[in-house]
């Protein structure tokens, strides 16, 4: 592979992952002598491809100069050890709170990781060459090494003429919208990167930063064309979701990730219970992964808005001691499949993909009494989107299995805006934003957003094609 050379003279960036599609958020910046990387996901679709798009960048990563994190999800930072394994030995700069959850989701990843190597590993045939993980806890280690923390709204430089800012997206704890600047022999230039946008109006965090103005937007679409409910009218329908599984003596379980989603729906489940709106359920949290983040969680209320301050602050705890229970040991978790009575398990896994929700799914998609609550966006070609499509049958661990159990959802979680909320926070750039792509979107749902983006008086926006290249427009100074 050749190596590209730095220009001095001009700043363009490439967008290799979340192109058309919404994982592996992936985009190089070559500017001012530096070749840098916004985000390094890992990219969740088809197995093979998987395998392939994660194990092969498409760049030499020892060439690397510096990383930009904008948040801790997996699908933006996921790719990073493998990153380092591969010889990138640069810094990677993030948020304090980003820093830490980024060290528990990547010490999760890599455990799983290990333990399906190892799992077929024992399945292969002789002759079969030895199988090896994507990257382990000494690769993971490795990179929490590279993790330098910068607090928002503090420039910081990253190599001469070349300065990055990190501004409160609000959608996880920590994430952060990336507003790059440089100068160059043509003048100066600066892009924003929004990463993942929060939505306005959502509990636990601090409401979305205003989306730094820029000549190049680099913009997420996951919901472009797409409406979110009231949040009031969520809270309301998890209630009748809960209330009508525990009237049919079922459980609900509620695939959900880790990190943001389970504390968000801890929360509504809080004013719920609290309003006197749910019977005396007891909640099992059932992932270490979660018990973890949501100690990082309580590590940093600088990322709260003041009522879940003041929740988190209170004698009940917002995370809740009194009704909640943490499950750790896996022994916990066999335990509440053979449990009898009505309860609410969120169990990791947000697509169903792995992690303990899957053996809770086996033991309960046959019972008409149970419910699955999908809470998120569910990616092509995982259980997650044939639960949500209703596919009659499914294979869960190997099984065939009749799906039975009632299947919901619950679209007015997600942490994204929907497309007039999109429309509307990038309103103000009109006439600032001379280069919009959108990526992070499936097809559609860019296309649906460039159309309202288009209408709102945006004039060049496009939706690239990975391994597509764009020159930033420079400002004589």
């Amino acid at each position: 592979m050749t190596k590209r050379p730095k220009s001095s003279s001009a700043a363009t960036v490439t967008f290799w992952g979340a192109a058309r599609t919404v994982t592996g958020s992936m985009h190089q910046v070559e500017a001012c002598g530096q070749s840098l990387l916004l985000d390094c996901g890992l990219y969740q679709g088809r197995r093979a491809e998987d395998h392939t798009r994660n194990h092969q960048f498409p760049f030499r990563p020892r060439d690397l100069d510096a990383v930009l994190l904008s948040h801790a999800h997996i699908d933006h930072c996921g790719n990073l050890p493998n990153l380092v394994k591969q010889g990138f030995a640069g810094p990677i700069y993030c948020t304090p709170a980003t820093r830490a959850l980024t060290a528990v989701l990547l010490g999760d990843a890599a455990k799983i990781y290990e333990e399906d190597a190892n799992h077929l590993h024992s399945r292969r045939r002789r002759d079969e060459p030895a199988l090896e993980p994507l990257y382990d806890g000494r690769d993971v280690y490795r990179t929490l090494l590279r993790l330098q923390a910068v607090p928002y709204d503090t420039p910081f430089p990253i190599g001469p003429d070349l300065e990055a800012e990190f501004v409160d997206a609000g959608h996880l704890l920590g994430s952060a919208m990336i507003r790059l600047r440089g100068a160059g022999r043509s003048g100066t230039w600066s892009l924003t990167y929004t990463g993942d946008l929060g939505r306005a109006g959502l509990p636990v965090l601090r409401a979305p930063a205003p989306v730094p103005p820029a000549p190049l937007l680099i913009c997420e679409s996951t919901y472009g064309g797409r409406q979110h409910g009231a949040i009031e009218e969520t809270a309301a329908q998890l209630g009748d979701v809960v209330l009508r599984t525990a009237e049919r003596g079922g459980k609900l379980i509620i695939p959900a990730f880790s990190v943001g989603r389970t504390q968000t729906i801890l929360y509504f489940l809080h004013q719920l219970r609290s309003a006197g709106r749910l019977p005396d359920l007891p909640v099992f949290v059932d992932s270490p992964l979660a018990l973890r983040a949501t100690e990082v969680f309580r590590a940093h209320p600088e990322c709260f808005n003041e009522a879940t301050l003041h929740l988190v602050r209170g004698p009940s705890g917002l995370f809740g001691e009194q009704h909640i229970y943490y499950l750790d040991k896996v022994h916990e978790s066999i335990a509440l499949n053979e449990r009898r009575e009505p309860c609410i398990i969120i169990s990791a896994g947000g697509m169903c993909e792995a992690g303990r929700v899957l053996h809770h799914l086996k033991h309960h998609i046959e019972d008409c009494r149970c419910t699955i609550l999908l809470t998120g966006w569910q990616a092509a070609d995982t259980l997650g989107r044939r639960l949500l499509e209703r596919c009659p049958e499914v294979r869960i661990l190997g099984r065939s299995l009749a799906l039975k159990a009632e299947v919901a959802v619950l679209n007015g979680l997600s942490s994204h805006p929907d497309h007039d909320g999109l429309v509307e926070r990038l309103r103000p750039l009109v006439g600032t934003a001379r280069q919009v792509r959108l990526v992070h979107g499936e097809p559609e749902r860019a296309a649906a957003l460039a159309d309202g983006l288009r209408a709102a008086g945006f004039a060049d926006v496009a939706i690239p094609d990975r391994s597509e290249s764009i020159t930033i427009a420079s400002t004589n100074c």
